[in-house]
């Protein structure tokens, strides 16, 4: 996701910092409890440990305790299936440099997701085209996508209002690459590598996010500091937790996409 002047560190969530060491806790206390029983009993019994049975068992104690920790669902995914698939992969005498190969492409393409739970969702048309109706009556508007993944909601936006000023905020390397070749021929266009709790929202009519449940508290929070009174702010999918929204619009497309607008 130019950036602007930093936040005092304060200001941002440190829970979203520190969650991959959460997942990583999580994850060594369910191989723990796993083989602290399965050990001392095959060891009497003088049988080989069975691994792929263990590695299930490790799944789902990790896929118990993360629920019970209220993690999110794709957290949750990932402690059940991370030890079957690591005792599976680790079978087929792979070169680690495929590994490293695959850790490098994620890191480029879902930096987000893992340091800030907040995955690459793009947006699609028909929310490109609600908050087109949705801002039409707002003049020289200035306009923020915080994430703005590959510019999905920038690109039809700056094409459709020549007299607006777009701005889109990203972090990871190759999504945003991939959104700064797509939007270079637009003018009104401003397309920006940085971290969006550091982006000053004070200059913004709308600000727009695609995010996740884990950082919309933080995020509010932002926003009523930072926006003038009579802006907006949008997001997709994901509500402030314990906030009515002002307006809701329900799309009719296939994800049933909800945009909870909130005025400040």
């Amino acid at each position: 996701m130019t950036t602007a002047s930093p936040e005092p560190l304060d200001n941002r969530p440190p829970a979203i910092g520190a969650s991959p060491r959460r997942q990583l806790a999580l994850q060594l206390a369910a191989a723990l409890a796993v083989l602290s029983l399965a050990w001392p009993y095959y060891g009497m019994r003088n049988e080989e440990l069975p691994w792929p049975g263990t590695a299930l068992a490790i799944g789902g104690v990790a896929l118990l305790l993360a629920s019970f920790t209220r993690q999110p669902w794709w957290w949750r995914l990932i402690h059940l299936f991370f030890a079957p698939l690591a005792w599976g992969v680790a079978g087929l005498a792979i070169d680690p440099g495929w590994f490293l190969l695959l850790f490098i492409a994620l890191l480029l393409v879902y930096r987000g997701a893992l340091t800030g739970q907040v995955p690459l969702y793009l947006s699609n048309r028909p929310t490109a085209l609600a908050l087109a109706e949705l801002t039409a009556e707002r003049p020289a508007l200035r306009f923020l996508d915080l994430g703005a993944g590959i510019g999905s909601v920038l690109r039809p936006l700056a094409g459709k209002r020549p007299d607006a000023s777009f701005t889109g905020v990203e972090n990871a390397p190759a999504t945003w690459l991939i959104g700064r070749l797509l939007t270079a021929g637009l003018a009104n266009c401003d397309w920006r590598w940085g971290d969006f709790w550091r982006t000053d929202l004070a200059s913004f009519d709308v600000v727009y996010a695609f995010l996740s449940p884990a950082p919309m508290a933080a995020l509010w929070e932002k926003v009523q500091r930072e926006m003038r009174p009579g802006s907006l702010f949008v997001s997709n999918s994901f509500p402030v937790p314990g906030v009515e929204a002002s307006r809701e619009i329900e799309l009719a497309d296939a994800r049933q996409t909800r945009l909870y607008c909130y005025r400040v």
